[in-house]
Formats: structure tokens, C-alpha cells, sequence
């Protein structure tokens, strides 16, 4: 998947490896795109996830939980900072459907990171997964009201 025209060639440099890790299924270079203090909002927490460790654990993990994972279209905001990514994916006998949100800083390092899934029933199985592999880890990256 190509960049927008309008995102800031910083931006599209690291949407384009991300795109690459994602087709491998192998997130091992997210330490190159991720800023330290990106904060990660989860389809199924109403407080998000701070800091890089909480973003790299949930996206290596979904990595290995979205079954037939495939991204369709994108879109960029006007001063080319803000992507939306529309997807479709399967966990266990759930079809999904969802966009992530990604913001960049000017560097192009990810420093927010939003889901959303639908239709609930899948959300459902999504973090009924999730939070059997992950349940245990992600309290301590909530971030403070």
C-alpha cells in the first residue's frame, strides 16, 4: 500500500515500514517508529495504554491473534501527520472489521496508536483473546487520570 500524496515524507517512511512488518508478520522493528511515551487506546479500555513497552506488547501480540489480517484503504489528515487504516480481519470464527488511527510526530515516530472493531461480537472475541495473553501485563501501563 503506497502513502498518501500528503503525508510528510517523515510520516511516510514509517507508515511504509510499518506496512512491510505487518505483510511479514514480523513486528521485531518497532523500535525504529515508535516514540518512547506513545500512548496506545485500546477498542475495549476507556483509559489508554502509555508508554512504547504497553504499544509494542499489544501490536506484537495482535500480530499473532488477527487470523487473514488485510489492510484496504488509507487516509491522511490535511498536514499529513494522522493516518487511518481500514481493515479486516478473523479471530477464531469472528469476522471483523476496523481502522487504526495512527499520529506521528514530525520525526514520523508513532506517538499515538487508537483501535476500533466492530461488529461487538468480534470486539468481543478480540478481547477475550487479547486479554488471556495479555490480562496479566497491561494494568501497569494504564495511564494516570
Amino acid at each position: 500500500m503506497t502513502a498518501p500524496a500528503h503525508l510528510q515524507a517523515s510520516a511516510a517512511r514509517s507508515l511504509a515500514h510499518w506496512h512491510r512488518m505487518v505483510a511479514a508478520q514480523d513486528l521485531s522493528g518497532l523500535d525504529e517508529i515508535v516514540h518512547p511515551q506513545a500512548v496506545f487506546r485500546s477498542p475495549m479500555a476507556h483509559q489508554p495504554y502509555a508508554g512504547a513497552p504497553a504499544l509494542k506488547l499489544v501490536l506484537r501480540t495482535v500480530v499473532q491473534v488477527f487470523e487473514d489480517f488485510e489492510y484496504h484503504r488509507q487516509f491522511a489528515s490535511d498536514e499529513g501527520l494522522d493516518v487511518t487504516l481500514e481493515f479486516s480481519a478473523r479471530v477464531g470464527d469472528k469476522q471483523l472489521k476496523g481502522v487504526d488511527l495512527i499520529r506521528f510526530n514530525a520525526d514520523g515516530l508513532i506517538t499515538e496508536f487508537e483501535v476500533m472493531v466492530r461488529p461487538a461480537s468480534a470486539l468481543q472475541a478480540l478481547g477475550a483473546e487479547m486479554g488471556a495473553r495479555l490480562g496479566q501485563h497491561m494494568p501497569a501501563f494504564k495511564a494516570p487520570r
